[in-house]
């Protein structure tokens, strides 16, 4: 029997995790894209819980960087970086409910070379940046595109890294707030947490009437940390299942795997995005399995995990996760 059947998507799940009704949004489909999370665009989509959703990605530059000899400041314009598909609105979906979005799978799409990583001026973990201000003269601008195919991503001629998609930057509408897709919060947002692959499901808060579900960003590789603060960026089609969880009432963004359960806090400094993962960790702990939030903050203590996801976008991501082993 599969994990699924014993998820929260399929235990308290609108259509219980059973696929519905099948869906595509294509690039065309897409039109516009979206470089803010918020409630006032249009939703491209309307689905009921259950919908099985196959979506067409941009690379986070939208595909503007296509030679290793380009410039990325010349040919970049920021804020608008990021583009994200969506919204989808979720029938049935209220403040209060959360998405529940399994990924089913990550292709990559587009001419070959699809992968595109870069560095940027002033951008990466390592270097002087706008919120991090020194002296130091920035790096030089570097571009490498590579090879992403079903034999792994071909980083050169002697090395081949294993394809280990995930999607960098999912989430929901804030209630009132329209908020750059370059940033993480409670609502998901630029998490570039690499658990959020394919066979997980992440449960995401609903702050407004629908859901309003966005993504896109999708990653072939990427080290805890996105360290140079770019991934092995790629077009991408993914499919995905959603489903609703009425009352759900989580505050941040839940991870659920086969082997493991995890919520993903996002913030600077970055001991305070640990903080919220933990914290949401502990409480869902306690309530899961009837010790005391002191019971659970301790069994954490002993045999919690925590993954990096990025250190370099505006607030800082990681998760914080419980093997489900030590639930029962």
């Amino acid at each position: 029997m599969s994990w699924l059947s014993t998820s929260i998507m399929a235990q308290k799940g609108v259509a219980k995790g059973v696929e519905g009704a099948r869906h595509k949004i294509t690039i065309e489909d897409q039109g516009k894209f979206h470089y803010v999370y918020g409630p006032y665009a249009t939703p491209v989509l309307e689905v009921e819980p259950g919908a099985v959703v196959t979506v067409e990605t941009h690379d986070a530059f939208e595909g503007a960087i296509t030679e290793v000899v380009d410039n990325p400041s010349s040919l970049l314009n920021f804020p608008f970086l990021n583009p994200q598909t969506g919204p989808i609105y979720v029938k049935g979906a209220e403040k209060g409910d959360a998405l529940a979005v399994r990924i089913i799978s990550i292709t990559p799409r587009g001419a070959q070379p699809v992968g595109t990583t870069c560095m940027l001026s002033e951008f990466g973990g390592l270097v002087a940046t706008g919120d991090t201000a020194l002296l130091n003269a920035p790096l030089p601008e570097k571009v490498k595109k590579v090879v992403v195919d079903e034999d792994g991503v071909h980083w050169s001629d002697t090395l081949t890294l294993p394809y280990e998609p995930f999607i960098g930057t999912i989430g929901t509408s804030p209630q009132i707030e329209a908020i750059s897709s370059l940033q993480p919060d409670y609502y998901g947002g630029n998490m570039d947490v690499p658990d959020v692959a394919p066979g997980s499901i992440i449960y995401l808060p609903v702050n407004t009437e629908g859901g309003y579900l966005y993504l896109g960003d999708c990653h072939a590789i990427q080290g805890d940390g996105e360290l140079c603060g770019v991934a092995l960026e790629i077009p991408a089609t993914v499919e995905i299942h959603i489903d609703l969880i009425k009352g759900h009432g989580n505050s941040w963004p839940q991870l659920e795997t086969e082997d493991k359960m995890m919520f993903i806090g996002s913030a600077r400094p970055m001991e305070d995005a640990a903080r919220i993962a933990y914290r949401e960790l502990v409480r869902w702990v306690a309530a899961e399995t009837g010790q005391s939030e002191s019971d659970a903050y301790m069994l954490l203590t002993m045999c919690g995990k925590v993954r990096l996801g990025n250190m370099v976008d505006p607030k800082y991501s990681l998760a914080a996760g419980i093997e489900k082993k030590y639930l029962k």
